[in-house]
């Protein structure tokens, strides 16, 4: 099989998948329409009682610390903000769809989802320490949550291939990015970015999820911090134990990126004692890749 034969079917595998619940497109657009109230994002959300029922759930986990049990979801909305309610609701239904029935070849899903999720919370974290505020905060962290997404289906239609890939690990100077494309001649970030733009995803989240490893590509100026950051992120979820598989090179960002953010080394090892108390009470998040 040639590689344009293996593009053909990673395209029509991504346009076969489920789309994303209506609700959840329904919340994407109350909550970038600036007009819109607390009282607008219950009434989507309240007529869907399973998606309501995982948006409360992680409200009253850990990962949040809200001080006594929520039952009310207006009031979970103007706790939180909007866009923390948002990224619940279209990271829980993203999780869902990408895991379990609907990807059975996806191999040590729990792992991968692990280094997903420590990616978020590092970057949403790096996003505080350089002064961004809530809001931006947690599009860092939904950002750092999906920028993987793309392997799901490559593993999904080749997994013999892939297979060897990972059986190769350690053997070859190389990071699993490169060795994608030494064997298929596209990576995941590709197959990620067609994801992106089959659900309708944003600009944004397109972005991260097609340039985190080759930073430098992004198009355009307003995307390029949180490209970067969600590139260092990885490479310090990567650095600190939670890979997706181990054996493969990481990549180092240049140094120009760390410059660009503001992110330092020192930055770094000061936040690792929290991303991995943040990453055991996010663990809720877990529950929802099945």
């Amino acid at each position: 099989m040639d590689n344009n034969e293996r593009l053909r079917i990673i395209e029509k595998y991504i346009k076969g998948m489920p789309s994303l619940p209506v609700t959840v497109t329904k919340v994407k657009e109350i909550c970038d329409n600036p007009r819109t109230s607390p009282m607008d994002l219950y009434k989507v959300i309240s007529l869907d009682p399973v998606l309501m029922g995982k948006v409360m759930k992680l409200i009253n986990s850990a990962y949040y610390g809200i001080s006594g049990r929520v039952t009310s979801l207006v009031r979970a909305i103007i706790m939180l903000g909007m866009n923390t309610v948002k990224n619940l609701a279209l990271s829980t239904s993203v999780m869902g769809i990408m895991s379990g029935k609907t990807c059975p070849g996806m191999p040590n899903s729990t792992r991968f989802w692990q280094h997903s999720l420590c990616t978020g919370i590092a970057a949403k974290i790096l996003a505080r320490e350089t002064g961004k505020d809530r809001n931006t905060a947690e599009e860092y962290f939904i950002a750092g949550m999906l920028h993987d997404i793309g392997k799901i289906p490559i593993i999904t239609c080749f997994g013999d291939e892939y297979k060897i890939i990972m059986a190769e690990s350690g053997k070859k100077d190389e990071t699993m990015f490169e060795a994608e494309r030494r064997v298929f001649k596209f990576d995941h970030a590709l197959a990620g970015q067609f994801i992106a733009q089959q659900w309708s995803l944003g600009e944004q989240l397109e972005n991260v999820i097609a340039h985190h490893h080759e930073p430098f590509s992004v198009p355009d100026d307003k995307n390029r911090d949180i490209v970067y950051t969600i590139a260092i992120a990885e490479y310090f979820t990567n650095n600190i134990g939670y890979k997706f598989a181990e054996g493969f090179s990481v990549d180092v960002p240049d140094n120009e990126i760390f410059t660009s953010t503001g992110i330092t080394e020192e930055i770094l090892s000061g936040i690792e004692d929290t991303v991995r108390n943040e990453l055991e009470k996010a663990r809720v998040f877990l529950d929802f890749k099945e």
